[in-house]
């Protein structure tokens, strides 16, 4: 329907036209915010949940007696171009009496400001600018950010020509703005928001939330909570505290001040004394471990947190009343610590020894009496090492959630949605409305065949295995008219898969390595269709729930088939079965597996067959070598948007390729 002379539901709707998907979406979302509630909505890929989810929360922002900010919450950065866009079209249309919408988008400091010093925590961006022209330049830029919605990159580049700090600019306008495009992190993690909102005047009881692909909120909170030590942290933090101390003793010499250093002095003989003793606690670990013939072990929370506060009491005649003071005084003493990256730190390292030591410490400390918490050992190249878990992001996200306005939670693979209001502590004492939204093309434009003769499953696997995985491939490859994506459980059955010549002639092969960066993908995504310009085919290698099948956008449809093999199902741990367990004591026995367990691997072969689909008149073909997924519990993890049909052979899906490119052939080339 036209969005010309429609109700007011959609009076801040981006686009000329208005789907049913939509329009449902942003009535069910404006009813929801309204009553300060929330909506889970599991919607698929090309529905438009952005220009949904901004009209319902623009409407009920507006229609507030308070002033409300709206934060959209992404983890991708192209994300963020499509919001900007959104935006910049709802003022296009906005009512000439109404005012349009100020945008602020925020991306990290680093990729913000060009150099940060890790010991002053300052950027270099205004070195040598006068404070009045500084300040000058800032409000143009400002002005001219609110004049027209920016993308960051836009930005970064006005702020470097005129050189200002564009993150410094950034913060200070969304102060004044309606709608803050950033992270994840900015809301749920807690050091993140501490340092960030308050800054930027924003305060979540006036804050409506939109959290994009909001499947990824439960992993992306417990992320934040973990923590990991190796045995050597306590001699790798007296070197930080010792260059920290020398630092500081020559700035004594050069300005004559007089410091007290008695705290670092005292820090300093702590980790020596720690750095003797704690080996033997590990030690007696490493046995435990040896003992029970197994690669990791939960111990208890309280068993290194009261041997490192014992070790440090035997440092002093009067031992304080209350628990844990020495180990709370050598954390304030280690988060003082600042020292200089050396050339060879690892670029995605941004934690010191003596932060990693504060972090676990403080985490162990506040959750140290909760089952929500798990502490795990176990031996990385033969060094020992503890490592901590959030089971439960509800304990967090909860709290965080009743705090603000209202929220829109939305994913294509939120599913079930009603899991995802039980992990994330949805306060059910205020309306929850809970939705999955069906797409009128998916079924047709998107078939999705699941083979009868391949498994991942590991009593199964063999040479027969891997060559029925081949031959599905193989066919699929061959009778596909451009490039296919194969996204397999793990890097070793990938490795395992590719190997040997089985792909028809001339198909190049693009393979996702562990830790690219965000460029090296950049380059790959480009080179497909450099690719289709040439007449080429390729197969896009990578893994389920790596950076090629999650979070990159495949516009213009360049991929014409996704292949997915296997289920990432976790495999035995003593994270997993703690995380079971927990799960079991919380939900109940019926709910533990599918929410620690299965759910998860199923949804991540949702985001992957997700990729290719990226609007309505995009199409696709999706096979999933995997047998398991027709049969208990697994098929019960599927939503009933998923029309799968059965193969029982390379011969079969051969078939279907064929049919299926035949009605729907190749795409034209676009704009790429």
């Amino acid at each position: 329907m036209s969005v010309l002379g429609a109700d007011s539901t959609i009076r801040y709707f981006a686009h000329n036209e208005v789907r049913p998907s939509q329009k449902e979406m942003v009535e069910d979302a404006i009813e929801t915010l309204l009553e300060d509630g929330f909506l889970l909505a599991s919607a698929p890929t090309g529905i438009g949940k952005t220009a949904a989810s901004l009209a319902a929360a623009i409407n009920a922002q507006r229609a507030s007696s308070s002033k409300l900010k709206i934060l959209f919450l992404t983890g991708r950065q192209s994300q963020h171009k499509i919001v900007i866009e959104t935006v910049r079209k709802i003022n296009q249309r906005i009512a000439e009496n109404e005012s349009p919408l100020l945008v602020v988008d925020l991306i990290g400091r680093e990729s913000m400001c060009k150099n940060v010093d890790r010991l002053s925590g300052k950027c270099d961006c205004e070195e040598g600018l006068d404070r009045d022209m500084r300040d000058q330049m800032r409000s143009a830029l400002r002005e001219k950010m609110f004049r027209n919605p920016m993308h960051v990159d836009d930005v970064i580049k006005v702020a470097r020509s005129s050189q200002i700090c564009a993150w410094s600019n950034s913060r200070e306008a969304a102060k004044s703005c309606d709608i803050l495009i950033c992270d994840y992190n900015h809301v749920f993690i807690e050091s993140v928001r501490e340092a960030s909102l308050p800054t930027m005047g924003v305060e979540l009881d006036s804050t409506i939330l939109i959290v994009d692909e909001a499947h990824n909120l439960p992993d992306r909170v417990r992320n934040g909570l973990e923590r990991r030590a190796i045995s050597r942290i306590f001699r790798d933090s007296r070197y930080e505290v010792e260059e920290h101390l020398e630092r500081e003793l020559e700035q004594i010499k050069k300005t004559g001040n007089e410091l007290d250093l008695s705290g670092i002095e005292w820090c300093k003989r702590s980790l020596k004394h720690l750095e003797n003793e704690m080996p033997k606690w590990f030690s007696a670990r490493e046995k435990e471990l040896a003992i029970i013939d197994s690669d990791d072990m939960r111990i208890s929370t309280r068993s290194i947190l009261d041997e490192i506060d014992s070790i440090l009491n035997e440092t002093i005649d009067n031992i304080p009343n209350k628990e844990y003071f020495q180990l709370e005084k050598l954390v304030s003493q280690l988060i003082k610590i600042r020292v200089e990256a050396s050339d060879d730190d690892d670029e995605n390292e941004k934690e010191t020894s003596c932060e990693k030591l504060a972090f676990l410490i403080t985490t162990c400390c506040q959750y140290r009496d909760s089952t929500a918490l798990v502490l795990v050992f176990d031996k990385i190249m033969d060094e020992p090492r503890v490592r901590c878990f959030l089971l439960d992001p509800g304990v967090i996200s909860g709290e965080l959630f009743s705090s603000c306005r209202g929220a829109i939670l939305m994913s294509g693979t939120l599913f079930p949605p009603d899991m995802y209001a039980d992990l994330l502590r949805i306060p059910n004492e205020r309306k929850i409305t809970i939705r999955e939204y069906s797409s009128p093309f998916l079924s047709e434009r998107r078939p999705v065949l699941i083979a009868q003769n391949t498994t991942s499953r590991y009593t199964e696997r063999g040479e027969k295995n891997t060559l029925a995985i081949r031959n599905h491939v193989y066919e699929l490859v061959r009778n596909t008219p451009g490039h296919v994506a194969l996204f397999t459980q793990s890097y070793s059955m990938l490795d395992e898969i590719l190997e040997g010549d089985f792909l028809p002639w001339g198909v190049r092969i693009e393979k996702e390595l562990p830790r690219m960066s965000k460029r090296q993908v950049g380059e790959m995504i480009q080179r497909l269709y450099q690719r289709r310009r040439l007449k080429e085919k390729v197969l896009l290698c990578g893994v389920l729930s790596g950076k090629l099948a999650e979070g990159v956008d495949y516009p213009d449809n360049i991929l014409d088939a996704v292949v997915c093999v296997g289920l990432p199902v976790p495999p035995p741990s003593a994270r997993q079965d703690a995380l079971r367990d927990y799960c079991e004591d919380r939900f109940g026995r019926d709910k533990a597996g599918r929410y620690s367990s299965h759910q998860p691997a199923v949804n991540s072969i949702l985001q992957a067959i997700g990729r290719p689909i990226r609007k309505g008149q995009d199409r696709a073909l999706v096979v999933i070598l995997e047998k398991r997924l027709m049969n208990r519990p697994y098929k019960f993890c599927l939503p009933n948007s998923i029309q799968s049909i059965k193969t029982p052979d390379e011969e079969r899906t051969s078939r279907h390729t064929k049919r299926f490119f035949q009605r729907f052939p190749e795409p034209a080339i676009g704009n790429e």
